[in-house]
């Protein structure tokens, strides 16, 4: 008899499950644990940990009796119960955590990793010898390789990037886009039964969670995140690109995939995301610049922050090039937004609190902006995203946060950090013209906490941002600032009053 195969509760999917020279014995018993020690040790999101509890426990329905669905304190004690000794195989998980421990355990095989396009060795060919890591290169030769969006040898339309016309910001005065709806799956027994442990588990204190849960609105299983995709494909796609970047106070999923969930969860491939996508721009039903700009987010940025989570190493962990060491204030760490008067961060507050979910701009431009403006800890930032977010794992969470978002690996993954002042927020989004609060303002009772954050950030790193090519102008700005010490004196202040914006 094969011997069985251990699937984690991000290796959904039936790729995890196929057999073949790089996976499991055809027809292999599976094996399936849930871990109460996971939701102990970190205080996530509640829909976060109601999503991948019912996306296991309706995997392990499917599975019906092929499955060996084990309830444990940890994984250690929950493989020993499901197997004993017995040989077991995994795919590669997808942290270091996990990693050390399957391979911590001398009855488990440990097989390449799936559900990535480009296998760890071919990246370690690209890297080897490069001076910088960046995505564009890698992006080209992805799609290069696997033959995306190509006329021969050259990029579809003559050009590998059209994010010059995918940073409109929204229509003026519009409160939505007008995109058709996204998929949003149904609740059923396996929620019901989810949500009743949930709510037994926090009444006997044995874990705790933030921000709401339910109506859960990401798929848990392959039938729900194909329906999402081809949802998607057919519905949203064409009006992704040009507003994909634009914030609309009202309208949180605008034209956004809400595919990343479900792809972290393992229950789509990439390849048939980026390839459905292609195909919708080749029947004429999308324009390449909305495909592009998705097939990039897949393709190029999601393939890459896999990669470079492996081969930077555990020591990326720690980076702290900054030096930032402010602690995470209570008003973020339990999404309080309603105490929140900044509408731009308190509607992305918002969003996180109800849904565990906002789009890339709110992420990185104003919730993660606010961060590195504060000086906040790289390291906390990091794991605040990592269990705020249902698609938010250690691998997606560590090079997002440390490298692109609060810039504390000093360059290694991007060329400038990612912050701005009010104006951007204002040309990029509706949330300014209500706000108590004015972009174009640095001082008084009225200025703009990112204006003035902004200004903050580049005085306190004035020595290293001055010598970063794409900084130094801004850096030279802070000369022409005649309040720049009231400013620095009243964000001094706000920051000892640790009180939310």
């Amino acid at each position: 008899m094969a011997n069985p195969h251990w699937l984690f509760g991000d290796q959904l999917g039936p790729s995890f499950i196929k057999a073949g020279a790089d996976g499991p014995a055809r027809d292999a018993p599976v094996v399936m644990i849930e871990s109460r020690y996971v939701f102990r040790r970190r205080r996530f999101h509640r829909a976060k940990a109601h999503l991948v509890l019912s996306a296991m426990r309706h995997r392990a329905a499917e599975l019906g009796d092929r499955v060996t669905y084990v309830r444990a304190d940890t994984y250690r004690e929950g493989i020993r119960q499901a197997v004993g000794r017995e040989p077991v195989t995994v795919h590669h998980p997808t942290s270091r955590a996990a990693l050390r421990l399957v391979r911590s355990l001398d009855n488990v095989t440990v097989l390449p990793p799936r559900g990535f396009l480009v296998p760890q060795e071919d990246f370690a060919a690209w890297a080897g010898g490069r001076h910088t890591l960046r995505m564009e290169a890698f992006y080209h030769q992805v799609r290069r390789d696997h033959d995306l969006l190509m006329e021969g040898a050259e990029p579809a339309g003559g050009t590998w990037n059209l994010d010059h016309e995918n940073r409109r910001p929204p229509p003026r005065g519009a409160r939505s886009l007008g995109a058709s709806p996204p998929y949003r799956p149904r609740e059923d027994a396996v929620d019901e039964e989810v949500r009743r442990d949930l709510d037994r588990w926090e009444r006997d204190g044995d874990v705790s969670f933030v921000g709401r849960d339910g109506p859960r609105a990401f798929p848990a299983d392959r039938r729900e995140a194909l329906a999402a995709l081809r949802r998607f494909l057919s519905h949203r796609l064409a009006g992704f690109g040009a507003h994909e970047d634009a914030v609309l106070a009202d309208d949180p999923t605008m034209s956004h995939s809400l595919l990343s969930s479900s792809l972290n969860l393992g229950l789509l491939d990439p390849a048939e995301c980026v390839e459905g996508a292609e195909g919708a721009w080749r029947a004429g039903e999308a324009a390449l610049n909305s495909v592009e700009g998705f097939v990039r987010q897949i393709a190029g940025w999601r393939e890459y922050v896999w990669h470079v989570y492996w081969y930077f190493g555990e020591d990326y962990r720690t980076s702290n090039a900054l030096g930032h060491t402010g602690h995470l204030p209570d008003w973020w760490n339990e999404l309080d937004a309603d105490a929140v008067s900044a509408r731009c961060v308190a509607t992305a507050l918002r969003q996180v609190r109800d849904t565990g979910w906002t789009h890339h701009i709110p992420r990185l431009m104003i919730l993660g902006s606010y961060a590195l403006q504060r000086g906040w800890d790289p390291a906390a930032v990091t794991d605040w995203f990592h269990r705020s977010f249902v698609d938010g794992y250690d691998w997606v969470m560590l090079p997002n946060v440390v490298g692109m978002s609060q810039y504390a690996d000093g360059g290694r993954m991007t060329t400038k950090p990612y912050t701005s002042g009010g104006a951007y927020i204002d040309r990029m989004s509706d949330l300014c013209g209500p706000c108590p609060y004015h972009p174009d303002r640095r001082t008084g009772e009225d200025a703009c906490p990112f204006t003035a954050g902004y200004w903050a950030f580049l005085h306190r790193h004035r020595d290293s941002l001055g010598r970063n090519a794409r900084m130094s102008r801004a850096v030279r700005g802070l000369d022409r600032l005649r309040d720049l010490s009231a400013l620095l004196e009243q964000e001094r202040e706000r920051a000892g009053a640790d009180t939310p914006p």
